[in-house]
């Protein structure tokens, strides 16, 4: 059911080719926002964005690398030139590998902040004197459970999302007084390209199919999250509904954290 909560927004999704952020790109683009697909690979933000396009939806794709200045200012001049400034900044880019601690070696740990941290801030960066100067604006942050709960074999991406929780805080009070929140969503299990992919997914380290019923079996709602979820857990942050709440990280895990 279409209910236009998003009419008329622009709303600028990290990594919103696949997984979460083609997700979060179908829920906003059902409530009416016109979706931005910021993405390294600007061939399969265009494809999306087309096939959108194509279902009457508002979507736009285009190149950017969260871990570039360079990149996200020439992608922030395109979307300001083609469909105006964001109302909504999604910062979903990131990803996941499996290392036991004594093997993280000094480039995965800063390849991890690069993109999950360091791209958080350089995006928000860049979106946030707009909706400063026009005194609204709404910032969701992607985390996930193991931002709130360490996982072994997961130390460097824990501490890159218990960062981005951390940075949704202390961002969240500062920009308050300029009506911006900014609040994380925590995702569960979500099977995404980050679990699957041939060569760099993180399945590839847990034993396949074994592990990931190991993840879904202690889920108490006893099913995975999808995108869609949290496409839906974002609406409500980027929505009118939660006008009054910032700083704050929601779980979307089916009961697998609560806290």
């Amino acid at each position: 059911m279409t209910t236009a909560r998003l009419k008329d927004k622009v709303a600028l999704i990290t990594g919103g080719a696949s997984g979460i952020g083609a997700g979060v790109a179908a829920v906003f683009a059902r409530e009416g926002a016109h979706v931005v697909l910021g993405d390294l690979d600007v061939e399969a933000a265009e494809r999306l964005a087309t096939s959108m396009r194509e279902a009457g939806q508002l979507a736009t794709g285009v190149r950017l690398d969260v871990t570039s200045r360079a990149s996200i200012d020439e992608a922030y001049a395109t979307i300001e030139r083609l469909v105006g400034v964001p109302d909504v900044l999604v910062n979903n880019a990131g990803i996941s590998t499996v290392r036991d601690f004594l093997d993280i070696s000094d480039q995965d740990w800063d390849t991890m902040m690069n993109v999950n941290v360091k791209g958080v801030l350089l995006t928000t960066q860049r979106v946030l004197p707009g909706m400063i100067e026009r005194g609204s604006g709404r910032i969701v942050n992607i985390s996930s459970m193991a931002g709130k709960q360490g996982l072994p074999r997961l130390a460097h991406y824990c501490a890159s999302k218990f960062a981005v929780i951390g940075l949704t805080q202390s961002l969240a009070f500062e920009v308050a007084a300029h009506n911006i929140t900014v609040n994380a969503v925590c995702p569960g299990v979500v099977r995404t390209p980050l679990w699957d992919d041939a060569s760099k997914g993180i399945l590839n380290d847990l034993e396949g199919e074994k592990g990931w019923r190991s993840f879904v079996d202690g889920i108490p709602l006893g099913r995975p999250q999808s995108a869609e979820d949290m496409g839906e857990a974002c609406l409500f942050f980027a929505s009118d509904a939660a006008s009054n709440i910032t700083g704050e990280s929601m779980n979307v895990s089916g009961g697998q954290q609560v806290h």
